[in-house]
């Protein structure tokens, strides 16, 4: 872990009230995705990403309304513009959704009309849902440069990857940040005025890509950072020179490793950052070095930097990053209808944050085998 000298500051404005939150499974599974696609350098023994889920999140603000924040896949994506789903369909990925975010939410008693606002993280095909299924009262609201580059929507904007159906009837709000204020690293507007939810400028992925902090406890302050696609996998994110990979048995959940021989490889034991480090190098890369850069996005230097600027929440114990795509929370995290805002208390972070070590499993055994040859 690092130690306390390392952990950089990560300033958000004092005071403030609450927002319940909820993270929802919108049942999307993303499968057959290559590591390449996404990511490099490549790593032995993963050409493709582990199954990727994508996360909607409920926040319940005092006063009564309520958001969401993403909204995964919608049920058919067939349905999806053409320049969507041809490339889905030319990609081949296996993709399936068992129920979309608005029926989870009726399941248990959140019906549409009570949604006042859908935040989309960006308009990537796997965020977007099917928001013409909540009523004309219920804002969609966006990041900086959307509806210069994609309105009117398809099909009066044919090459559009959004719908006219998305919007239609309903107020679309593209959020300015050039009167910002400043949350961590980023500029943010602070969309309750009380300090409970921020809506985050994370520019780099796509255009108009918007994270969200959510206050989840007050005295002490924590939070729960919604990074959308600001990465597709943890190895993007760590290690950093925040956050080196832990030696100490505590960090990982056993439970949540394979117990194949390969996965043995990332069984906590004394020296087993010694082996991530042996990997690292292996791969051009070094020990405070992620594992991963992304390959996938708008301006990837841009996305680069804003992945560093998120290093500093996500070194923080009170912070809780997840990313759309996270899989580590699946099996620990309670998800709704139950509120996550107890995720400190019930160690949550500290559970998911190093797992993702397990998908290197084979690497590790390659790498070991090529040591018992020399």
């Amino acid at each position: 872990m690092a130690s306390q000298l390392s952990i950089p500051n990560f300033p958000v404005p004092p005071g403030g009230d609450t927002v319940q939150v909820s993270i929802i499974d919108s049942t999307t599974r993303i499968g057959k995705l290559p590591l390449e696609f996404l990511m490099t350098p490549p790593m032995l023994g993963m050409e493709y990403m582990p199954v990727l889920p994508s996360w909607s999140f409920l926040i319940q603000h005092a006063s009564g309304e309520k958001l969401l924040f993403d909204l995964g896949v919608p049920g058919d994506w067939r349905t999806f513009a053409p320049v969507v789903t041809e490339k889905l369909e030319a990609r081949g990925w296996d993709i399936t959704v068992d129920k979309e975010v608005v029926d989870v939410l009726g399941d248990h008693g959140v019906a549409a009309h009570e949604i006042s606002g859908i935040i989309w993280s960006h308009w990537h095909w796997d965020h977007l849902g099917d928001p013409s299924r909540f009523p004309p009262s219920t804002e969609l609201i966006v990041g900086p440069g959307f509806k210069e580059q994609f309105l009117p929507g398809y099909p009066a904007k044919p090459d559009s990857p959004v719908r006219e159906s998305d919007f239609s009837g309903r107020n679309l709000r593209e959020i300015d940040f050039t009167t910002a204020i400043q949350v961590g690293q980023f500029r943010a507007v602070d969309y309750f005025s009380d300090g409970s939810f921020y809506i985050l400028d994370t520019p780099g992925h796509a255009i108009g890509h918007l994270a969200g902090l959510a206050r989840t406890t007050k005295s002490p302050d924590t939070f729960i950072f919604m990074g959308g696609d600001l990465c597709h996998h943890s190895g993007e994110m760590r290690p950093s020179k925040y956050m080196p990979i832990p030696s100490g048995r505590e960090h990982y959940p056993t439970a949540a490793v394979a117990t194949s021989h390969a996965a043995a490889a990332c069984l906590p034991c004394p020296g087993a950052a010694t082996l991530y480090d042996q990997l690292q190098v292996s791969r051009n890369r070094s020990c405070t070095q992620t594992f991963f850069d992304p390959t996938m996005g708008l301006d990837i230097a841009e996305a680069m930097r804003t992945i560093e600027k998120a290093q500093h929440a996500d070194a923080r114990d009170n912070i809780w990053f997840i990313y759309a795509h996270d899989p580590s929370l699946l099996g620990v995290a309670d998800l709704f209808p139950l509120p996550a805002n107890a995720w400190k208390d019930r160690n949550w972070r500290q559970k998911t944050q190093w797992t993702f070590l397990q998908d290197f499993a084979p690497a590790l055994e390659i790498l070991r085998g090529r040591e018992e040859k020399e």
